[in-house]
């Protein structure tokens, strides 16, 4: 059975920065992670690589950033006051604010997002709100476990 829509693949891989080859993610052998395909719900390059492949099949492929999580967006890197992350009783545990930590916070809309903490300053810190491989061209590797029909389920309703 082949990679296709409506269809769930279980899949172990690696992904590395193309130049430096520093490993950014690492889904182990031991711990495939099953992926459904044809519904938008992964990027692009990762789909379309995969498109066809069966179980056993192995996957070599590289992604410029604008194919992958998209160039770093500077309005996605702002000051938030440290008064952001007080706790119940008004005070900031230091042990826990700290730069590369990160947090999830949502926006007006309720919606979630992840922002890294990458300076503290004395009344506020600078958070980045990118994807964690935003601005960097990867080297997707890996093998195709088992690829079954997508249960129904497991299939988003039709957007309308």
């Amino acid at each position: 059975m082949k990679i296709e829509k409506n269809r769930v693949a279980s899949i172990y891989y690696t992904v590395s920065e193309s130049e430096s080859q520093k490993v950014l993610q690492l889904i182990p052998e031991d711990q495939p992670q099953e992926f459904l395909f044809g519904h938008n719900l992964l990027i692009d390059v990762f789909e379309t690589s995969l498109i066809g492949l069966k179980a056993g099949d192995v996957f070599r492929f590289d992604a410029i950033a604008d194919q992958a999580y998209g160039p770093i967006d500077p309005s996605a890197i702002f000051d938030l006051p440290l008064s952001t992350f007080a706790e119940e009783d008004g005070q900031v545990d230091d042990e826990i604010v700290q730069v590369g930590h990160v947090f999830p916070m949502a926006d007006k809309e309720g919606n979630r997002h992840y922002g890294k903490i990458i300076r503290k300053m004395k009344d506020r810190v600078t958070m980045d709100f990118n994807h964690p491989m935003a601005g960097k061209n990867l080297t997707f590797e890996g093998k195709v476990v088992a690829v079954r029909a997508a249960r129904p389920e497991e299939i988003p309703p039709p957007e309308s």
